[in-house]
């Protein structure tokens, strides 16, 4: 079996070891955990190595077969998902209480990770849409493991919302099919021709992914979902699952749809970011919950990265370009570390104290250095300070926005931070605050490790060592 295939047998095999012997879940759990984490790093190390990678699983070749590829975009977010994923699976082993639904979450934990190194690595439209259906499927399920009813209420309309994505995305599936009789991405780009056919498939697959990305105005489920769900899941929700849902419509339009992308249509995309900034940003400084805070957060960081496409569109083929959208794929790498240990961090503080609301967190800092340590440096991320990764990609996006004359993005940018630097800095004020909450804080231990480790990643590897990161995405050949 190839690399490839590796990298999304091995969480499948996994999966499906958990679920046929419950008893030692955990156990087969963490090691499927650590074998996907090899597996899924080391497609990365190839591509690093050798350039883009292309495999045809069972040897029928396209049209007729599936197939594999990964580039450096594909493998910079499968090494992100392996880390982030691992760092959370080790922090469930001891998040998780006997009772509290353990055996259920390491079958539908693994299976999530098939589908998104399976979402990363599909080379075509189909296989993207099963991906995305399985990814769905597992998100809602463990976004539910909670058991309480916000918690259900949220991950069903959650799993409704996400078939709404699947189906829209489908229906522009089938006018490629039907146009150009073929599902490879590769063909398809070939083939493509502007057309209203074209035109109405590119609508329908991007508002689609658009609505899974929880892309403003499409966000409404967003934050029930996350701040309902357990901080393991909160922290795969936010981190990974959204991120494929974008990862897709910039392989579509980049890759695919390249001759439909108009400047009218890359600043309707730019806009909605824009408004997402905004929006996501007010309302987490409006939040009254630490994992409410997180997810609207989240919101937020989505729009920052729409803010690239018009960029993008207006920028000729070039260093310049390439710096651009490597200053994306930074954002999103920084966005994924940073949220992560945000979310399990919020996690530690809503065990040990009892609940995560921002008015009573006083005393946190005494209690738990450690998380507040980690709430600060995600915050750091958050908000763009050097020596984020987020420091980069913001100071680029400026750049670019200036170079552009699309000057209004720098208000965005601007506003966002400003509300971003407001929430974090009330969240470390509270936590800060000499005065104890009537509640009695539990220890912790080794499951705060987790969340310190991604968030110093947000800040000092991606931040002060991010040039690989230019390496790897470099076009056409290996690092």
């Amino acid at each position: 079996m190839d690399s490839l295939a590796l990298a999304i047998g091995v969480p499948l095999i996994a999966a499906l070891a958990a679920a046929a012997f419950p008893a030692r879940a955990q156990a087969l759990g963490l090691a499927g955990a650590l074998a996907t984490t090899v597996a899924s790093l080391q497609v990365t190390a190839l591509v690093w190595q050798q350039g883009s990678l292309r495999s045809e699983p069972g040897g029928w070749g396209a049209p007729l077969g599936l197939a594999l590829q990964a580039d450096g975009l594909s493998a910079a977010l499968i090494a992100m998902t392996a880390l982030v994923a691992l760092a959370t699976a080790i922090y469930a082993s001891g998040y998780f209480r006997p009772g509290n639904r353990p055996r259920e979450f390491w079958p539908l934990w693994l299976l999530l990770w098939t589908a998104l190194n399976g979402t990363f690595l599909a080379a075509d439209l189909f296989n993207l849409y099963v991906n995305m259906e399985l990814l769905g499927l597992a998100a809602a399920a463990l976004g539910a493991l909670g058991g309480q009813p916000a918690a259900v209420a949220a991950s069903l309309r959650y799993l409704l919302i996400g078939l709404l994505g699947s189906m829209t995305y489908l229906l522009g599936v089938a006018l490629v099919y039907t146009a150009y009789g073929t599902l490879d991405m590769d063909l398809v780009a070939a083939a493509l021709r502007p057309g209203p056919v074209a035109g109405t498939a590119m609508v329908l697959m991007t508002g689609g992914l658009a609505l899974k990305a929880a892309l403003f105005p499409l966000h409404f489920w967003l934050p029930p979902a996350h701040a309902n769900a357990t901080a393991p899941v909160s922290a795969a929700l936010s981190a990974l699952v959204v991120k494929a849902a974008f990862y897709l419509v910039l392989r579509l339009w980049l890759d695919v749809f390249t001759p439909l992308v108009t400047p009218a249509a890359a600043h309707l995309i730019g806009l909605l970011g824009a408004a997402a900034v905004v929006w996501g940003s007010w309302r987490a400084l409006r939040a009254e919950r630490l994992k409410l805070l997180a997810a609207y957060s989240t919101v937020a960081q989505i729009g920052y990265l729409c803010l690239f496409f018009p960029l993008l569109q207006a920028t000729p083929p070039g260093t310049a370009r390439e710096d651009l959208l490597a200053a994306l794929v930074l954002m999103a790498l920084t966005h994924g570390f940073a949220k992560s240990g945000l979310f399990l961090a919020a996690g530690l503080v809503q065990q040990s104290a009892g609940h995560d609301r921002i008015k009573e967190l006083g005393g946190t800092a005494q209690h738990l250095p450690a998380t507040t340590f980690s709430i600060a440096l995600a915050g750091t991320a958050l908000i763009g300070l050097p020596p984020s990764g987020s420091f980069i990609g913001k100071w680029l996006l400026m750049t670019s926005a200036v170079q552009t004359g699309q000057w209004w993005w720098i208000a965005a940018v601007m506003t966002g931070t400003l509300l971003a630097a407001a929430y974090v800095f009330r969240v470390l004020g509270q936590a800060f605050n000499l005065e104890p909450t009537p509640r009695r804080f539990l220890t912790q231990g080794r499951t705060e490790l987790p969340a310190l480790l991604l968030a110093l990643t947000s800040v000092a590897v991606l931040g002060l060592a991010a040039r690989p990161l230019w390496q790897l995405l470099q076009p056409g050949g290996a690092a």
